[in-house]
């Protein structure tokens, strides 16, 4: 469990399930990161990045990776790398992580037009819709470059994208001359519900994005990969966006001990989510499905139960300022927690009765 002071020393935090980037590196991290062997990664130098980025990219199957800073980061390079002129156009989900949260970098940075659709109930693109959204190769219209999938979905409340889906993208995208980039910063996530091996959800992607400091605990990084040719063009705009480091070892440290030691234990995180969505249908709230390890439920006066939970020692998000709640279940939430999670929205629930 975490502490911490979210409203000064009187409300020390017993549980934080804002989400699963609030984590901290347990000691066998540390103490991986405290002896890795390192070097000036700008120069090509640093033997443990070099092994992090080869190991994630045989995991995808593909034939390369490349540290960034982070997942926003990651898309903003994979899209730039993608489209070869500014005006060109990314297909992506309206609730996707690209659009939404991504303050449109690829826009503003890269001179790259986001064209969004509606995301369906599952989480995937409606592949008719988006063939209608392809627009004449003409002199009035951005050509389109790039489908960008995000698996699983954030906004969606971890939804899954199914393998079936995942191979028509891919035979859509070759249709349609299109670049498929996922957005897979929980793919770890996925991969673990579909009980499936990793590299079978991004078979037909050119491009995946994946993120260390979720799920797996890490403190910082993403692993961009794709082909050889495609990771010579990221890493030359990655420096142009200042994310050339050098002893960056110490954080690859990190990332290889998660995927040895953290990612077989993301199982527990969603069998926690379960069980958290169980209690809160039992106060009668309602609860999105839960498919992984992120929990969206309704609450009325959401701000103010989201406090008073703070100030009992539960941190988690108020979404939309109104009834949305998101909980996340992460590397330091036992089931324990999820007890006593429910046990501090009963005093909260009871506290608000008439």
């Amino acid at each position: 469990m975490v502490a911490g002071y979210p409203n000064g020393p009187a409300a020390r935090v017993v549980l934080d399930m804002r989400s699963d980037t609030v984590t901290q590196p347990t000691e066998g991290m540390r103490q991986a990161m405290a002896t890795a062997e390192v070097g000036d990664d700008v120069f090509g130098d640093d033997p443990t990045v070099k092994r992090l980025e080869d190991e994630v990219a045989k995991m995808l199957g593909k034939e390369a990776g490349l540290f960034v800073a982070s997942g926003t980061m990651g898309n903003l390079l994979a899209l730039g790398c993608h489209c070869s002129g500014r005006g060109e156009e990314v297909i992506c989900g309206k609730d996707s992580h690209i659009f939404v949260y991504e303050q449109g970098g690829a826009s503003s940075l890269m001179g790259i037009v986001l064209n969004t659709i509606p995301n369906q109930e599952d989480g995937t693109l409606d592949l008719e819709e988006v063939a209608k959204y392809i627009k004449p190769n003409d002199a009035h219209f951005a050509t389109a470059r790039v489908l960008a999938l995000e698996n699983t979905s954030n906004k969606l409340g971890g939804l899954v994208l199914p393998l079936e889906y995942m191979e028509k993208a891919g035979e859509f995208c070759q249709r349609h001359n299109l670049k498929m980039h996922v957005d897979g910063a929980r793919l770890w996530n996925a991969a673990v519900a579909l009980k499936a091996p990793i590299s079978d959800l991004v078979r037909h992607a050119d491009s995946v994005n994946v993120c260390l400091s979720k799920g797996l605990g890490a403190p910082v990084g993403s692993i961009l990969t794709g082909s050889k040719d495609f990771i010579v063009k990221a890493r030359r705009l990655r420096k142009a966006v200042g994310g050339g480091l050098r002893q960056v070892g110490i954080l690859a440290a990190a990332g290889l001990y998660a995927l040895e030691h953290h990612m077989k234990r993301l199982e527990e995180d969603h069998e926690n989510a379960a069980r958290l969505a169980a209690g809160l249908k039992a106060f009668q709230l309602n609860v999105l499905p839960v498919h992984t390890n992120i929990v969206f439920f309704d609450i009325d006066d959401a701000p103010s139960v989201v406090a008073d939970l703070a100030s009992r020692g539960v941190r988690i998000l108020c979404t939309d300022g109104k009834r949305r709640c998101r909980a996340v279940a992460n590397l330091h939430v036992r089931s324990s927690d999820i007890d006593f999670f429910l046990a501090r929205l009963a005093d909260v629930m009871e506290k608000k009765k008439p």
